[in-house]
């Protein structure tokens, strides 16, 4: 293949002297990937850990979740969309594999909602 490509008249897509860092969002969500995943071994776990704590500068706690770096919308200042919301509510309010005590708190906050 390589041969190839030293024939080419087709330019290539992405061209060799290209900058191919790895984007370090898709680097993250491996090491994460890697700590959740039971058929790791201990040492990669352990690994990615470490390049966790060093790169996102906290610590992993015992769940394996980097504290403070990943949170819920509202934590990161971000507000959740209400109508969203309250279709999710309403889909859990008709889906007949919900519980029915789960129905009622979906009943209940949705009133709240409105």
């Amino acid at each position: 293949m390589t041969d190839q490509d030293n024939y080419s008249d087709i330019q290539q897509e992405v061209p060799r002297s290209a900058d191919t860092e790895p984007d370090p969002e898709n680097v993250y969500r491996g090491h994460k990937a890697t700590i959740s995943n039971p058929n790791t071994s201990q040492a990669a776990k352990e690994h990615s850990r470490k390049v966790l704590e060093n790169e996102a500068s906290e610590p992993v706690d015992a769940s394996n979740n980097v504290r403070g770096v990943r949170g819920d919308a509202k934590s990161q200042g971000e507000q959740k969309d209400s109508g969203n919301v309250a279709r999710g509510l309403k889909a859990s309010i008709n889906n007949q594999n919900v519980r029915d005590e789960a129905r009622e708190k979906a009943k209940e906050i949705l009133r709240n909602l409105e």
